[in-house]
């Protein structure tokens, strides 16, 4: 292991310094009920394909030993040779390009590398649905040529992470599409739609799990571990902001997975929550796959949760989402009718799969003490295989299906690299453009200072759940393709910045022409495990900032390098920082991307996807769940949508070198919402301040379809540069009362114009959708009466009457 871990390292780091992948010698993908299969699988049922994938799935699972079902709910499941089954691995990451954070994907034979995208939260600030539709289709097409040359194991993507990056500190934020609940779930139905295939081939390109369900968003603040932590979550929240993008990932995009979190909801850890797992997930969402626990989730609820008293009861009432602590309670001859409704509950498993060996080393012991049956295990199986049977690992030789033609050539294509680079042009936001000093003009910039600890450092660019990059071009890299003289200083030991090289620093930016900081944080500040205390830049940065700024012959430019926001209020007021830009972590091409923008070769288009707080902000307690704010308590809400406090930049804020204008047109064709449609609708009546509305469920469908019309935003671009420009719609309702938002994303289009260029943008509004809010009981309800759409200060008003 050490020395595969060793190797994995030298491949990754000289790929970071822009070495070539080497390639070698391609191998065989496993797969069954072929002829390298053994002759163990043929004519069997779990072998037909004419068969639906459940039922050979079941097939399979019933020819199964007690001891090889159990084996299989780790995910590490080993093969079953007298049935011509391989092992499988299903822990397998693709957050933002092929990782080897997972179990199952290798880079150590005929592919060296693989297409390293933006860290997700900077992706997300292009809001630009297309742009993330092919980066999943990209990834998607590498992952499947990896495992057709043998160098993956497992074809289940651990991806997309769809949390709501609700709490600046979150160590994690940088993995998810930001805080709006809107914009996640337009980027989980994107990346699941690319990442999976073909939407219109039953068979998969690959299996996308959507993690992590729900309401999860700490790691380990202030002694508080995300272990052992009790989420606090309203039903309203949890139905207007957490569960949206789960949603949306199971009911639109088909997302064949999703992930439980560590979370413990209300009490009840996630990945032991029926109300969650049966009743929503795969209830009223319909699931048509398997449910994964995150890694050691079920042996959490014995040893950090306490909400299991053995390893065996943590077994059980994870594969059966609660029911077995239910059933524990009570006497089924006392109480026969409560114990048939668990019954029918239990009809539908809860986890499918656990991250880790926990379940496979005590479900034995557990079925031996009648807590769980085998039955229990033969539905989680079915799911489990029946996904695997949806991949094709049992129609075949792989390399014959639609997606056998792809290998080692269709990774780090021409395309993919390119796709990288606009990712990263797109995503970047200009935050600061004082006197228009950007762009520069290449032909003016005779010397350039490169100061900072991330100018130059490749592992800056790739963020966490990275594996080697096919190429790396840092931000000093990027920078010396356009300017001839360039000095480079880091200036800090690291991005913690204990230990400062100012009196160099200050030196080399008063004898050179331009001054160009790179500064921010890493994953020292920000990870997996690890958030924030502060807002603010760690160590030295600000004073390191300041004092190059003062001794630089003109302002300087400052690039951050982040997942999560910092307060820079410093350099928002100082004359002497000319410009700044934050470029997220921003993958393999990020430097040259960062390059282009400085120069001119691309408008910058980026919006911000997070709110960006002040340092105050951090007197808020990350385990205070809640999204509205109350001002009895002095707590000021969480996001654009209920924050009421000061802002370092706020929401969808962004700079472009071109003045663009943008306008609801009027005349906008919206239905009569009139008696006929609601007629016979009993209205409801909010009892604190008697507001009128209707349940969105009332509707129905078909009502809902007939109340959708389209709204025409015109935009056009002033000049002086062509550029593409995103156009964000809000709705506002008349007031706040009941936890209304202050404003709703509700659509978001990403258009390309030429200077000069005037252009009309529809917008899709369902009422239903759009208009509604949750209220305090979860229920979802369009208040009669006045509604405004918004676009900038453009306000349109819709009037929902009987």
């Amino acid at each position: 292991m050490a020395a595969a871990t060793l190797a994995l390292l030298l491949v990754t780091l000289a790929a970071l310094h822009g070495a070539a992948p080497v390639l070698a010698v391609a191998g065989d993908p496993p797969f069954s009920c072929g002829p390298s299969s053994a002759e163990a699988s043929e004519g069997l049922a779990f072998c037909d394909v004419t068969l639906a994938p459940a039922q050979r799935a079941a097939d399979l699972v019933s020819r199964l030993t007690a001891a090889e079902k159990i084996a299989q709910l780790g995910d590490q499941a080993p093969g079953v040779p007298r049935l011509g089954v391989p092992g499988y691995k299903w822990w397998n990451e693709a957050l933002h390009g092929l990782a080897t954070s997972g179990k199952g994907l290798h880079f150590d034979a005929a592919v060296r590398a693989a297409t390293s995208f933006p860290q997700v939260l900077l992706t997300a600030a292009a809001f630009d649905d297309d742009l993330w539709l092919r980066i999943g289709q990209a990834i998607g097409r590498e992952a499947r040529a990896l495992f057709n040359v043998g160098q993956a194991e497992g074809l289940t993507i651990w991806s997309p992470n769809v949390n709501i990056f609700r709490d600046p500190r979150w160590g994690r934020g940088q993995e998810t599409p930001g805080e709006d609940p809107a914009v996640a779930s337009r980027y989980a139905v994107a990346f699941v739609r690319g990442i999976q295939g073909n939407s219109s081939s039953s068979l998969l390109q690959t299996s996308a799990c959507c993690k992590h369900a729900t309401a999860y968003d700490l790691e380990d603040w202030n002694g508080v571990a995300r272990y052992s932590f009790v989420a606090r979550v309203t039903e309203q929240d949890l139905e207007d902001t957490f569960n949206p993008p789960f949603r949306s990932c199971v009911v639109e995009a088909k997302a064949s997975c999703v992930m439980c979190a560590y979370t413990a909801i209300n009490g009840v850890p996630a990945c032991a929550n029926s109300d969650l797992l049966t009743g929503t997930v795969r209830g009223d969402w319909g699931l048509d796959g398997y449910v994964a626990s995150d890694c050691d989730a079920v042996a959490i609820m014995r040893d950090a949760q306490r909400y299991a008293p053995t390893p065996e009861d943590a077994v059980a009432v994870s594969l059966k989402a609660g029911t077995f602590l239910l059933l524990g309670q009570c006497s089924c001859s006392a109480a026969p009718l409560l114990c048939f409704f668990f019954t029918l509950i239990s009809l539908f498993p809860g986890l499918d799969i656990d991250c880790g060996s926990y379940v496979q080393q005590h479900a034995a012991a557990a079925i031996q003490q009648g807590k769980l049956t085998e039955q229990d295990i033969d539905k989680a199986l079915t799911n489990l295989y029946a996904v695997r049977m949806r991949l094709g690992h049992f129609d075949g030789d792989p390399r014959k299906n639609m997606y056998g033609v792809l290998g080692a050539a269709d990774i780090c294509t021409p395309e993919h690299r390119n796709l990288a680079l606009e990712a990263a042009q797109d995503g970047i936001v200009l935050l600061k453009n004082d006197g228009g000093i950007l762009p520069l003009d290449r032909s003016t910039v005779t010397s350039a200072a490169v100061i900072g600890p991330n100018a130059n450092d490749g592992m800056a660019l790739i963020a966490n759940y990275f594996g080697p990059p096919c190429e790396s071009t840092t931000p000093l890299k990027g920078l010396q393709s356009y300017v001839n003289d360039v000095r480079f200083l880091a200036g800090c030991n690291s991005a913690a910045c204990d230990v400062a090289a100012t009196d160099q620093a200050v030196a080399l930016a008063g004898s050179e022409d331009y001054v160009f900081l790179f500064m921010g944080l890493s994953q020292k500040q920000e990870s997996e495990g690890k958030d924030r205390t502060s807002l603010l830049l760690p160590g030295m940065q600000q004073s390191l900032i300041t004092a190059v700024a003062d001794a630089s012959k003109r302002p300087v430019i400052l690039v951050l390098l982040s997942g999560g926001p910092v307060d820079i209020t410093f350099a928002q007021s100082n004359p002497k920082i000319g410009a700044i830009l934050w470029a997220g972590y921003p993958g393999q091409a990020g430097g040259l991307a960062i390059a282009k923008v400085l120069f001119g070769d691309h408008n910058p288009s980026g919006r911000l996807p997070v709110t960006w707080y002040p340092e105050e902000f951090t007197k808020v307690p990350m385990t205070d769940m809640r999204m509205r704010a109350d001002p009895t308590s002095g707590y000021p809400g969480r996001s654009y949508r209920f924050y009421q406090g000061n802002t370092v930049y706020k929401f969808g804020y962004g700079l472009s070198y071109s003045t663009f204008s943008r306008r609801l047109v009027h005349g906008t064709s919206v239905p009569a919402l009139s008696s006929t449609l609601l007629t016979g609708l009993r209205e409801t009546m909010t009892p604190q301040d008697g507001d009128r509305s209707y349940h969105v469920d009332a509707i129905g469908t078909e009502g809902c379809e007939q109340l959708k019309f389209p709204a025409m935003v015109e935009v056009q671009n002033h000049g002086p540069m062509d550029g593409k420009h995103s156009v964000l719609m809000f709705l506002r309702w008349p007031n706040t009362k009941q936890g209304r938002p202050a404003s709703q994303l509700i659509g978001f289009r990403s258009q390309h114009l030429k200077a000069g260029e005037t252009a009309k943008l529809r917008f899709d509004i369902s009422p239903c959708k759009h208009f509604s809010r949750v209220r305090a009981d979860g229920r979802k309800v369009i208040d009669i009466g006045s509604h405004f759409l918004m676009v900038d200060n453009h306000e349109m008003e819709i009037r929902f009457e009987p």
